[in-house]
């Protein structure tokens, strides 16, 4: 990870914002922001967190990463581990409620530690954890109001996955069930950004990707089917990548493609917005 990460102190600190062009359309913010990085990624995908970190410090945001972070219980929680939850949450509310802002590339996480937290017993200090904690792509988009990332391109055709997480529990895209909603997307709004992005539509986009945390392992049969499925949909898109704002949906389908022997490439969405792919 970069060198200005190795080197700070974990304490509040603040955005740059003395060196921001107020012409880019970003708003200026002076707040504190902790990364979290989710244990999956942290074990098989560092390259998502280091461009999570890389973006958001391109965007003029100094990041603390508090180095002592677990996990924020959520494997154990959905699998009904309730008591044994508690400590690993006792530890994350030690960790990160000094911060204004707690910024992670998972929508899963994200939703398990605003509504789900209550392993802990209740506190002010919970509660504030739950109300600071955003999906890199609600952060980007609804705090930063990022509308340019003049670094990034992506020659290339994707399918989109919006997570059950996101969709439902945080609301970054419009759900095709709710016919009568209007329609939005905000990773689709910041991919946009991108120039050379193409995106392909496919049948029944928002369906689960089979994935569900502990599901795949207690139901593997049921789960890969359902990721067979979700993947033949996107194949026949034309897609040349699966991209996510959520890796553990990209890490199952990523399984799926492999097994059925298809070109599909899963990205995280950071890595796009961070320019670093191409």
């Amino acid at each position: 990870m970069s060198q200005q990460l190795q080197h700070t102190e974990e304490r509040p600190r603040a955005f740059l914002n003395d060196k921001r062009d107020d012409s880019s359309g970003r708003v200026n913010l002076k707040s504190s922001v902790a990364l979290l990085i989710p244990c999956y990624v942290d074990v098989f995908y560092p390259e998502v967190g280091i461009a999570t970190l890389e973006l958001l410090e391109k965007l003029g945001v100094e990041v603390v990463y508090p180095f002592n972070q677990t996990c924020c219980g959520q494997p154990m929680a959905n699998s009904g581990c309730y008591e044994e939850a508690q400590a690993t949450e006792e530890l994350f509310i030690k960790n990160f409620s000094a911060f204004e802002y707690i910024v992670t590339p998972s929508g899963s996480c994200t939703h398990h530690v605003r509504d789900r937290f209550t392993a802990a017993p209740d506190s002010a200090e919970r509660r504030k954890v739950s109300a600071s904690v955003f999906d890199l792509v609600e952060f980007l988009h609804d705090v930063l109001n990022v509308t340019d990332f003049p670094w990034a391109r992506f020659e290339h055709k994707v399918a989109l996955h919006n997570s059950c997480s996101a969709i439902r529990g945080l609301g970054l895209a419009s759900m095709s069930e709710r016919v009568h909603d209007l329609k939005f997307s905000k990773p689709k709004s910041l991919l946009e950004r991108v120039p050379g992005i193409q995106f392909m539509e496919f049948d029944r986009p928002d369906e689960c990707c089979g994935f569900g945390g502990s599901f795949s392992v207690t139901e593997e049969a049921v789960a890969a089917k359902m990721g067979y499925d979700k993947v033949e949909f996107m194949r026949n898109s034309g897609a040349e990548y699966i991209v996510s704002s959520d890796m553990s949906c990209l890490m199952h389908m990523q399984g799926c493609t492999r097994r059925l022997g298809t070109d599909l490439k899963v990205i995280h969405i950071a890595q796009i917005l961070n320019g670093v792919a191409q």
